[in-house]
This record gives C-alpha cells, sequence and structure tokens, in this order.
C-alpha cells in the first residue's frame, strides 16, 4: 500500500493550520519534532482509539505536515521539517511553542 504524499507547493496554509488545530495532531506533532529519528505510529501515547488514531495520522500526512514510509513490515512517520519550514517559515515553530490555551475562567 502506497500512502499519498502531497506537494506542499500544492498545500493552502489553512490545510496545515486547520491540521495543527486540533490537540491530539498536536501533540503527534510535538513528539515527532522532539524525536531524533522516525517514530511509528504506535509508539506514541496517543489516548484516542486506534480508528481515531488513524483518521489523525491521516490528517497530517495529507496536510503535508508528516511523510510515512515503510522500513520492512513497519510503518515510520516523519516530520516533513525542513520542507514545512522552507513552504511556511516559521509557522511549524510557533504551533510547536505555543501553549495551549487555559480552560479556566
Amino acid at each position: 500500500m502506497v500512502s499519498y504524499h502531497p506537494d506542499l507547493g500544492q498545500i493552502p496554509v489553512e490545510d496545515v493550520l486547520a491540521a495543527l488545530g486540533n490537540p491530539v495532531r498536536l501533540f503527534i506533532v510535538r513528539e515527532l519534532a522532539s524525536s531524533a529519528r522516525p517514530r511509528t505510529c504506535g509508539s506514541l501515547p496517543v489516548t484516542v482509539t486506534k480508528a481515531t488514531a488513524t483518521h489523525h495520522w491521516r490528517v497530517l500526512r495529507e496536510s503535508g505536515i508528516t511523510r510515512e514510509r515503510r522500513e520492512g513490515r513497519t510503518k515510520v512517520v516523519e516530520l516533513r521539517r525542513h520542507e514545512l519550514d522552507e513552504r511556511f517559515p516559521g509557522l511549524l515553530d510557533a504551533a510547536l511553542t505555543a501553549t495551549a490555551p487555559s480552560l479556566r475562567t
């Protein structure tokens, strides 16, 4: 099975922002950004069902934020950081350093 990876030149910034706007996906991106190596989907401690996690991985891939590839029988995922920084300078850093809004009133 081959995964679809869009050319970042074809992706509007709105798609990237929408993908990063979900707390689960932002957590995944933060984990990938802090990893020295690509990760497997199952290596990240997400607290959603497998079907929901699969949806989040697909949104991240189709928005151009991540790239998936096979290594033997394992699928690994990596952040397309260099490409994102080239296409949208500063966007990923801003998203990664932003703090979550407080739920207190």
